[in-house]
């Protein structure tokens, strides 16, 4: 996503919110690829049934923490290393989302001091 640089004006409303609009979509996918990667491994590999690993992923990519209880080696294996990856997943979708809030308030900043 390209943002207006320092020595250009503040963008309009209709940009900030297309661009919003356009960060929130990416946070989406991302976040239902990532909690499809938890339904699909605590299925197959922690041998939950469907609606066990549903909830196990969507408690672990929210931050809640794990529901079921994993019994196999790959399962709590796949568990820690998912567990890992929804805390980069979780920390990524928040820095997506804000980015066009953020640069919009930097932004505004600067163009208050240059004036």
């Amino acid at each position: 996503m390209k943002f207006e640089n320092k020595h250009q004006g503040l963008a309009p409303r209709s940009v900030f919110y297309r661009r919003l609009m356009k960060s929130a979509s990416l946070a989406l996918i991302i976040l239902m690829i990532s909690l499809l990667i938890g339904i699909l491994g605590y299925h197959y590999i922690g041998r939950l049934i469907w609606i066990d690993a549903i909830h196990n992923a969507s408690m672990i990519l929210s931050g809640m923490g794990p529901v079921a209880d994993i019994k196999s080696v790959s399962g709590k294996l796949f568990s820690s290393a998912y567990a890992l990856f929804s805390g980069v997943v979780f920390i990524t979708n928040i820095g997506i989302f804000l980015s066009p809030a953020i640069h919009r308030f930097l932004h505004k900043l600067h163009v208050q001091d240059m004036g």
